[in-house]
């Protein structure tokens, strides 16, 4: 059994990262002081910035990255897990990571990840996103150890690609979790509702802290960062679009109960599919 504290940091990220970086800190150890051990910050911590030669002008390799010293400073300092949900990394040849990192109690890094699926949409408001054309996208999803919780990574649009989190899940993930920057549109559709679910179908926590208002760029995200249970209750919500804190109790205990009462992880089935056309089933009947 492990019971502990975690954390989901509301943020307004804008343009510029060291005032970004300061309202990060100022979280941290907020979260910190209320007993958070492990605290999650959400997508594009760094800056959110559309305009890619802005974004360009101020991007660093994760070396001289300020975020990223920050947080490895506040996780010695304090002892405690800090994960970045996600911030704009200079990947070399002009290409950008949309990475996360985790670092541990000691100030060492404990693994990063590069989000998988690039938000290439239109929606019904006018609003178009063509994330593949300024980021490159990951390959191989993470599942880390932090010593109270095997924990799963992903980042924002990975939540709507549930076959990614049934793979952490199958791994050993007791935890997973969504840093984000959903837009208000479909926040407001679909980020609950989505959360529960991939809560629910792995018997697993879930932790998504959130990008919340209106934002210097010009977008608007959504908020509400949640804390779910492995029943798909919901145990933390900001409830809005403001910055702040949002914390709650993990007990690992709870992922084996909700696993042994719907053993869905142990009941999956390798199988194939079959599409039957209507043409086909005419010719069948024929014959």
């Amino acid at each position: 059994m492990a019971r502990f504290k975690v954390a989901a940091l509301q943020m307004r990220s804008g343009t510029d990262p060291e005032r970004n970086i300061a309202a990060f800190e100022e979280l941290v150890r907020e979260a910190a002081a209320a007993g958070a051990v492990y605290v999650q910050s959400p997508e594009m911590t760094g800056a959110v910035q559309r305009d890619r030669k802005a974004l360009h002008a101020v991007l660093q390799d994760q070396d001289n990255d300020a975020l990223v010293q920050t947080a490895a400073n506040l996780a010695a300092e304090l002892a405690i897990h800090v994960h970045i949900g996600s911030t704009a990394i200079a990947a070399g040849s002009g290409k950008i990571a949309n990475r996360a990192f985790l670092f541990g109690p000691a100030g060492q890094l404990v693994t990063t990840y590069d989000k998988i699926h690039m938000f290439d949409v239109d929606l019904d408001n006018g609003e178009s996103w063509r994330e593949s054309a300024a980021y490159t996208p990951g390959t191989e999803t993470v599942v880390a150890d932090i010593g109270r919780a095997m924990t799963g990574l992903s980042v924002c649009y990975d939540l709507r690609f549930p076959q990614l989190f049934r793979a952490q899940a199958m791994a050993g993930a007791q935890m997973l979790t969504v840093p984000a920057a959903f837009t208000r549109q479909t926040g407001e559709a679909h980020w609950h509702v989505l959360l529960r679910a991939r809560a629910i179908e792995n018997g697993a926590w879930i932790v998504a802290a959130a990008q919340g208002g209106l934002h210097e760029d010009g977008r608007e995200t959504f908020g509400h960062s949640l804390i779910v249970d492995p029943w798909g209750r919901i145990v933390a919500d900001k409830g809005d679009a403001e910055p702040g804190v949002v914390i709650a109790e993990i007990d690992t205990d709870a992922v084996g109960a909700a696993r042994a009462k719907i053993p869905n992880l142990n009941n999956a089935r390798q199988f194939t599919v079959r599409v039957a056309g209507a043409s086909q089933s005419a010719e069948r009947v024929a014959s």
